[in-house]
C-alpha cells in the first residue's frame, strides 16, 4: 500500500497534534502546581518573618 504525500503529511500532523495536545496540557498543569507552591512559599515567608541565627 502506497501513501500519497498529502496523506503522509496529514498522518504526521495528526500525530504531532495529538502529542502536543497531551504534553502541553501536562506541562500547563505542572506550571500551575509550581506557581501555587511558589505562592505558598512566599506567604509562609511573609508570615514567619526572616529567621535570625
Amino acid at each position: 500500500m502506497r501513501f500519497g504525500p498529502f496523506l503522509g503529511i496529514a498522518i504526521l500532523l495528526f500525530i504531532l497534534w495529538a502529542g502536543g495536545f497531551i504534553f502541553f496540557h501536562v506541562a500547563g498543569f505542572l506550571i500551575h502546581v509550581l506557581l501555587i507552591l511558589a505562592v505558598i512559599s512566599l506567604l509562609a515567608h511573609l508570615f514567619t518573618g526572616p529567621r535570625t541565627a
